[in-house]
């Protein structure tokens, strides 16, 4: 990837964190379970912190302050809000929300693997591996709690499970 291409997936990257963050901040916000909710809002506030990585490492000076980005409206026509819209629009429950939310940090992972792939900055490339890492276990925690609410033995059960 030459340079051009590089700043053009930085600058895709913080808009795609701004709609996980968005897509977090919303769900939670038609969430009753204090669990769930609290799992959303932590997730939210990663999801921030990821936009922060690539907004610092891109060079180009078309996107205003962070601030300013981050805290404007949200891009509703973005895939993670889209889809987020359409099922609140049908029944909005916790486990669909966490459904949606698992399906979107897999697919999220393998983008940014990909793309860690094609960069050759290798300041850059570990950007995308570690933000590709902790999406990683953005997935596992909202498994986690999926398992909770479904009512499923928690990973950590399973010894007692196996041993009785």
């Amino acid at each position: 990837m030459n340079n051009s291409e590089v700043q053009d997936a930085l600058k895709r990257s913080v808009q795609t964190e701004k709609n996980a963050m968005n897509f977090y901040q919303i769900a939670a916000s038609h969430m009753t379970d204090e669990a769930a909710i609290k799992t959303f809002e932590l997730l939210a506030r990663e999801e921030r912190e990821h936009a922060k990585h690539f907004f610092d490492n891109y060079a180009g000076d078309d996107m205003p302050s962070f601030e300013d980005f981050i805290d404007a409206p949200p891009e509703n026509e973005s895939e993670w809000l889209s889809d987020l819209d359409k099922a609140l629009l049908a029944d909005f429950s916790e486990r669909k929300a966490m459904e949606l939310a698992m399906e979107k940090e897999k697919n999220l992972e393998k983008s940014l693997r990909e793309m860690a792939a094609k960069i050759e900055d290798a300041d850059v490339q570990a950007i995308f591996e570690e933000n590709a890492k902790s999406t990683h276990n953005h997935y596992v925690l909202i498994e986690s709690e999926y398992a909770r609410i479904m009512g499923m033995p928690h990973e950590t059960d399973i010894d007692t499970f196996v041993r009785e």
